[in-house]
């Protein structure tokens, strides 16, 4: 007579050391499956064996298992998804109750799945009956025999392991980040973007830094990516996540804050106020062009301009259409934009943390200088913003769903005008001028992200 299984069962891999894992009941797939990463073949008793991680309780990737198997095939598996991918299989015992037999596991990424294995029906079939109303028919385990069961697997820290994704440590900001996160207890890594490479696998996706060694356990990646590797630091957000790396900046928001182009048409989409501001290709209507943007005093900016580089000030309608046409003869992209002469060379930077204004400055330009940027000489000093300005900062990080963001608005007679989103603000001038710790603040905000308590 057939015994009876539910919808889900526990099973115990003796073999692979792993002593609980809840699995899905799937009579529709033919091959189990587990959760593995990092897998990797090597030779044993020369036969070809497999070494792989699993994260055996679901939602908890602080508890990983190294296993190894024998690899009996590779097989094109069809997921339930409907995408067909190569997967290593292995054979190991299997303990289901007072049952233990053979399987045949396919090895997996199962984490977007709620359970981290599933039993398919070469398993079940001649040994059980599947009553799908039921579940954990033959064993259960309570919580607190889980962590029993895991307690040597979890690995005691008193902090996270941050990795500061960046170029320059001597940097002000990048110190300050490292110190900020040290002083409570966090585990900081500085990575130099472009000594950092990947290897693109759906078995075992990786980062890897100079000479070879692979990134993992990091809990969270604070970007602070320079303008130059956009791209490829980007990619490496990017890959970081799909590690389940939380990042406090997604790649993705990144790239859209940085496209000044995008970023404007974003802005005026979302009814954010800016100064008037024209793109045109062809040289022909370079006048009309000019005449749109209310004429000159005129500003003309570069789409890859950053610290107020690649940024000029057209005093008259014939200078603009000089300048504007001499970039246009090389093929380069370029704004203009009304100028705001009541703004007397001042603008203010918000700092935008978790949707929150935690820090606001204004910068005033040099004497003879238009543009307030602190890379140019320009001062800082602390001001208190209006709930209009403040309102303004906070939707426009909302709408590239920034967690940490450098809001630049300038006040005319219009009233505030959103110039740009920055998404690796600088820390000096700001907490110069506040004298407010930023960067504590800004460690806080993945403390919170990650219900970590210190």
């Amino acid at each position: 007579m057939l015994k009876v299984v539910g919808s889900e069962e526990w099973c115990v891999f003796k073999d692979l050391g792993i002593p609980a894992i809840k699995a899905r009941v799937d009579s529709g797939a033919k091959t189990s499956s587990i959760q593995a990463s990092n897998i990797s073949v090597f030779r044993k008793r020369n036969q070809d064996w497999v070494k792989f991680e699993v994260n055996p309780v679901q939602d908890n990737r602080s508890i990983t298992l190294e296993c190894e198997g024998r690899l009996i095939d590779r097989r094109i598996i069809k997921s339930s998804s409907g995408i067909s991918e190569e997967r290593f299989v292995i054979k190991t015992p299997v303990t289901l109750g007072d049952d233990t037999f053979d399987i045949e596991l396919t090895l997996a990424n199962r984490d977007t799945m709620e359970f981290r294995m599933l039993l398919g029906r070469e398993a079940i079939n001649g040994r059980y009956l599947v009553n799908p109303a039921k579940s954990c028919l033959l064993q259960t385990f309570s919580d607190e025999s889980i962590s029993i069961s895991y307690a040597p697997y979890i690995k005691e820290k008193s902090g996270l392991k941050i990795a500061l994704l960046a170029s320059n440590p001597e940097l002000y900001s990048n110190k300050r980040l490292m110190e900020a996160a040290e002083a409570r207890g966090h585990e900081m890594v500085f990575l130099n973007v472009e000594l950092a490479y990947m290897k693109l696998d759906a078995h075992s996706p990786e980062i890897r830094y100079r000479g070879g060694n692979i990134l993992k356990e990091f809990d969270a990646v604070i970007p602070r990516i320079k303008p130059a590797v956009t791209f490829y630091g980007c990619a490496l957000i990017r890959q970081f996540d799909f590690l389940g790396v939380y990042c406090q900046n997604s790649a993705e928001a990144i790239s859209q804050s940085r496209d000044k182009l995008f970023a404007s048409q974003l802005f005026a989409k979302h009814d954010l106020h800016i100064p008037i501001t024209g793109f045109a290709k062809s040289p022909m209507d370079t006048k009309d062009l000019i005449k749109m943007v209310n004429g000159a005093p005129l500003i003309i900016k570069l789409l890859e301009s950053t610290q107020g580089k690649g940024v000029v000030l057209a005093e008259t309608n014939k200078a603009a259409e000089s300048v504007i046409n001499a970039f246009k003869s090389v093929q380069t992209n370029i704004l203009v934009q009304e100028f705001i002469k009541e703004a007397h060379g001042q603008d203010i930077r918000c700092f935008v943390v978790n949707g929150k204004v935690v820090a606001s400055m204004q910068r005033q330009a040099e004497k003879g200088e238009f543009r307030a940027n602190l890379h140019q000489g320009g001062r800082a000093s602390r001001i208190k913003i209006t709930a209009e300005e403040r309102k303004l900062a906070i939707k426009a990080a909302k709408i590239f769903n920034l967690s940490v963001a450098g809001v630049d608005i300038i006040r005319s007679n219009k009233g505030p005008l959103l110039l740009e989103v920055n998404s690796s603000p600088g820390l000096e001038g700001i907490e110069n001028a506040t004298g407010k710790d930023i960067a504590n603040t800004m460690i806080v905000a993945i403390e919170k992200k990650l219900k970590f308590h210190n």
